[in-house]
């Protein structure tokens, strides 16, 4: 909403202005007064006008002092002069001061309407520019996160990449050219208690967010490292100062961790290594040593590359339960699938060692046969959209005590499976229901230019789809069921002699009445004209 304010020690003038200034025309909603510089001051600081008509003589402060304040202390606001007196030093100060205008009175309201467009057009242009700069602003701070996120992930990745950005690293993050060596500390995500993740309403950007700054705060305040979000989503720490002393660094930044979410997290730690191939070396043991914990017992939140582990563990796939399990799904029942699951489960909880690889093999297990199974009960129609992307493997369902619950892994892949089965279940229901709809339609349209192409387009459905499932429902073709519906029709035709051959022909939906003859001896073994004859016979 744009202000004006007028500003003359006359009453009148400022009541002339008011009358011969088309305000709504403008975009000009409110409109102010004061008599004088002291008060026009007053109202400039409360109600921040955007444009400004003001006399030069007046009490107390002359025009040119009211100008001299408003360019110093509400530089983007218009001034529009409107003065009795011809004056060249009035005129020249109206310009140093950034006046838009200097009219004489007796005001002309042309004159003083183009000033005000124009003051109006001045205003908005700078409005518009600083609203640029201001969104231009914003984009480059939440860019700069992103930025480094890219940088550092490809210091991670490609340690030539290190001498193109030692300037940068030491400008921004205080990496010395003295520093000889490295360590990576990864940070944990698929273990984070889900009362964290619900305070950020399952927001992991959030989250994510919340969990750099408290890490950047310990890091980067003595410039020992940084910490950032590498491309695969992990968080990741880069410490280039006191790295024997990392384990301890990490504990302090946990227990901030603790402090602020309520619940401390896991760090993997590489070991120290030399500048710049540690980083990458130091990053891959760092996951191997979170890729390797045993989820099914309790950890230490700082767990170090230990290059003698090498943990031996039990093989139960998911995979040799699929007949089990796909017999659940197609049974639509929720006790078949919990006892197919438990079939698994049972086995699931007696193994000692369970670690992310083991995690991850029965999440892509179980892809696997979702993938196969929809394609074998959803055949080819498009269900994209439709199928629940389930939670089971995506995340660690833990106990009280931190650890692999198989037990809860149990129940959401019993959800998954019962989502599925339902799905499943509703769709056999809509597949009987749009058959059924397609029947009717044929029914009733028997006689149109029936054809399996336009019959898909109606239905939004595929060509092979409707074959296959008219075939299933009825154990015969769509076209042969369209032609016996025809021929059934053509024979009550037939027994009325008022119709010829060709109009029934028409009448059923064959334009060509060599074409409808063949196809009714085809399917009825006799020629329209023999049916007919032999209908006629039997009347008599």
């Amino acid at each position: 909403m744009m202000k004006a304010l007028i500003v003359d020690d006359e009453r009148h003038v400022r009541e002339a202005i008011q009358l011969l200034v088309d305000w709504k025309s403008h975009g000009i909603e409110e409109v102010l007064e004061a008599q004088d510089a002291n008060s026009a001051i007053d109202l400039i600081e409360r109600e921040n006008p955007h444009i400004i008509f003001t006399d030069m003589m007046m009490p107390e402060r002359i025009g040119t002092e009211l100008l001299a304040w408003v360019q110093q202390h509400a530089p983007r606001t218009k001034i529009i002069v409107i003065s009795g007196h011809d004056d060249f030093d009035f005129v020249r100060k109206t310009m140093m001061y950034g006046g838009i205008d200097y009219i004489l009175k007796p005001i002309d309201p042309d004159q003083l309407n183009d000033a005000l467009a124009k003051a109006v057009a001045s205003r908005k242009q700078e409005d518009e520019g600083s609203e640029q700069e201001q969104r231009k602003t914003i984009e480059i701070n939440q860019l700069r996160p992103v930025y480094w996120d890219k940088i550092l992930t490809n210091l991670i990745e490609d340690p030539s990449y290190y001498s193109s950005i030692i300037d940068t690293l030491s400008s921004e993050f205080g990496l010395s050219a003295d520093n000889r060596h490295c360590r990576v500390a990864v940070l944990a995500t698929d273990t984070i208690n889900p009362a964290i993740r619900r305070k950020f309403a399952g927001s992991e950007d959030l989250l994510n967010f919340s969990l750099l700054n408290i890490c950047n705060e310990f890091v980067r305040k003595h410039k020992q490292g940084v910490a950032f979000r590498h491309e695969h989503g992990h968080i990741v720490v880069i410490l280039w100062k006191h790295t024997a002393n990392a384990a301890e660094l990490l504990e302090s930044m946990n227990s901030g961790i603790g402090q602020t979410l309520g619940s401390s997290l896991e760090f993997g730690v590489g070991s120290e290594r030399l500048l710049p191939t540690g980083f990458k070396q130091s990053y891959n043991e760092a996951i191997l040593v979170l890729r390797q914990r045993n989820m099914r017992a309790a950890r230490p939140r700082i767990r170090c590359f230990d290059p003698n582990e090498n943990p031996r563990q039990t093989t139960v796939h998911l995979s040799e339960y699929e007949d089990e399990l796909r017999f659940a799904v197609r049974s639509g029942q929720e006790k078949p699938i919990k006892d197919a699951v438990k079939l698994w489960i049972d086995q699931v909880e007696q193994m000692k060692y369970i670690n992310a690889e083991k995690l991850e093999l029965w999440g892509h297990e179980f892809s696997v046969m979702k993938a196969r199974w929809l394609k074998e009960l959803f055949g080819d129609k498009p269900i994209t959209n439709m199928v629940p992307a389930g939670n089971t493997f995506v995340s660690v369902p833990l106990d009280q005590e931190g650890c692999l619950s198989p037990a809860q892994l149990g129940v959401e892949l019993e959800q998954d499976l019962l989502q599925l089965s339902q799905l499943w279940t509703e769709h056999k229901r809509q597949d009987e229901h749009v058959i059924f709809e397609i029947v009717k339609h044929v029914d009733s349209h028997y006689a149109e230019d029936l054809t399996l192409q336009n019959i898909a387009e109606r239905f939004f459905l595929s060509r092979e789809y409707i074959s296959r499932k008219f075939k299933q429902q009825f154990q015969e073709n769509l076209s042969d069921y369209i032609e016996r519906i025809r021929m059934d029709k053509a024979k009550l035709l037939l027994m009325n002699p008022q119709y010829r051959i060709v109009q029934i022909a028409n009448l059923v939906g064959y334009k060509d009445e060599k074409y409808f003859s063949k196809v009714f001896k085809k399917l009825e073994g006799l020629s329209p004209n023999e049916y007919r004859k032999q209908g006629n016979q039997t009347t008599l």
